[in-house]
């Protein structure tokens, strides 16, 4: 038997079967996609959402529809800065919503001051300003864990918006400052039906290039140094991480996205007011991460269309159940708590992680 085997094991001199195969490329498609550098794959993948994104607005029946897409493209990049901060790194930040407060504040003093800056300088600028306030943040809060970390970020929430009733004369007080921005530019207006179609454009444009930015540093050295030390900041140390440093970027990062996010929502609003930017806003940011999930920039979507969606499905139940407005009001919150609720004690994962073990469970058949 083991003669036979042999004999087979080895094609006669001179048949097809002993010219050498060239290897089979392997995977297909998926092999070469994989092949291409992340940034390549990053920026393709935002093309990709930005001309659905561009069909859905097109499509949508109403401005008001148009005016909810473009809010959650920019909450979704507040959501996706946060995360990078908490679900990356394991720093806990309840004030997210001042870094938004700085970027509409710094966009609506640029549009009110110097009217000529075009909007990408306006949207650069309020980055840079983000993340100087984000290296201040970051470098006097660099020591602070857990508890302490979370409530020097609160005070920071709370006391930064009572900055425009203090200087009321330069940011307006109360009412907060107010500027119309011009729709589509002439060459193009015949290609959008609402200056909301435009805005919702604009800005999703502008939150996917900073998502191309944040998918592409959490795929490399910052992002593997800030899981590390999310995992265990002592080994970190040890394995020559640069602690403090390493967590004073995460802030910074941070810190931009939130600004940047704050002034695509002047952009979109027209207007930077202090009740806009509570510390009610980073609760429900944070709130939002951790049922959209943690650890997946993912999360950031799934976290930004039920802060929108499920507060609009709120108010129109209270509605219909024809609730006073005092009920009115709350009801969304309360709905959108108990939803998270629900979530993390079916999921602990968030949304995300629900859709990766349902992926997994359908690959495994």
């Amino acid at each position: 038997m083991t003669s036979s085997l042999r004999r087979h094991d080895s094609p006669p001199a001179g048949s097809a079967d002993s010219a050498p195969q060239a290897p089979r490329p392997r995977g297909g498609l998926t092999a070469r996609w994989r092949a291409l550098p992340v940034l390549v794959r990053h920026l393709v993948a935002a093309l990709l959402a930005l001309a659905a994104v561009a069909v859905l607005v097109h499509y949508l029946p109403s401005p008001l529809d148009q005016f909810r897409v473009a809010k959650v493209g920019y909450l979704m990049l507040a959501i996706a800065g946060l995360q990078l901060l908490v679900g990356y790194s394991g720093q806990i930040s309840l004030g997210h919503g001042a870094f938004m407060f700085v970027g509409a504040y710094t966009a609506a003093l640029i549009v009110l001051h110097l009217p000529m800056v075009p909007l990408a300088g306006i949207m650069v600028t309020a980055v840079v300003v983000g993340c100087l306030a984000g290296i201040l943040v970051g470098a006097a809060t660099a020591r602070l864990h857990g508890p302490y970390l979370a409530g020097a970020t609160l005070a920071l929430a709370v006391g930064l918006p009572s900055l425009a009733l203090r200087f009321s004369d330069v940011l307006g007080g109360a009412n907060g400052l107010n500027f119309t921005f011009r729709g589509a530019p002439p060459e193009v207006s015949h290609l959008v039906t609402s200056t909301n179609h435009w805005k919702a454009l604009v800005i999703w444009l502008t939150v996917l290039l900073a998502m191309v930015v944040l998918a592409t540093l959490s795929r490399g050295r910052l992002g593997r140094r800030l899981r590390a030390i999310r995992d265990d900041e002592a080994a970190a140390a040890m394995a020559g991480i640069p602690v403090g440093r390493t967590k004073v970027v995460a802030f910074v990062v941070s810190a931009g996205c939130g600004s940047l996010a704050g002034a695509c929502e002047f952009y979109l609003m027209g207007t930077a007011t202090p009740s806009s930017f509570t510390p009610a806003l980073s609760l429900t940011l944070l709130a939002a991460l951790v049922l959209g999930g943690l650890g997946s920039l993912w999360g950031a979507l799934w976290g930004a269309l039920a802060v929108v969606y499920f507060e609009l499905a709120g108010e129109e139940v209270a509605h219909a159940l024809g609730l006073s407005s005092s009920v009115a009001d709350n009801l969304p919150v309360v709905s959108f708590g108990v939803l998270l609720v629900v979530i993390v004690m079916a999921w602990p994962m968030g949304v995300q992680g629900a859709l990766r073990r349902l992926g997994a469970a359908l690959r495994r058949r």
